[in-house]
């Protein structure tokens, strides 16, 4: 992969049309699609986690800190910025919508 997410929004020369943010967030989408169908969390989900290559092809990268759900999960996950509320107020069980709400976030 050329660069990741992170790199390109801080590059200034890089301009990000509608289209092109469509099709990254799809493509994030789908990948955190594939893993939530498995019960599996990112829990770590930030732009420098998405890899970008030149063809426009995305990945989800640093699964470090993935985990398969249990009924008991940490709150000490996801970079503070992109953190989803449920954390922030220590619950002890959460779902895969705190990778939604990262992603929300990476997209604003």
């Amino acid at each position: 992969m050329d660069s990741d997410l992170g790199y390109l929004v801080a590059n200034k020369d890089y301009k990000f049309t509608t289209y092109r943010i469509q099709q990254i967030t799809k493509q994030i989408l789908e990948g955190l699609k594939y893993l939530h169908d498995k019960n599996v969390a990112h829990r770590d989900l930030k732009p420098a986690n998405i890899l970008i290559n030149s063809e426009g092809i995305v990945k989800v990268a640093d699964f470090g800190l993935a985990k398969k759900l249990a009924k008991f999960s940490t709150t000490l996950v996801v970079t503070m910025w992109y953190r989803a509320p449920e954390l922030f107020y220590g619950m002890k069980t959460y779902s895969t919508n705190i990778d939604i709400w990262s992603l929300g976030c990476v997209l604003a």
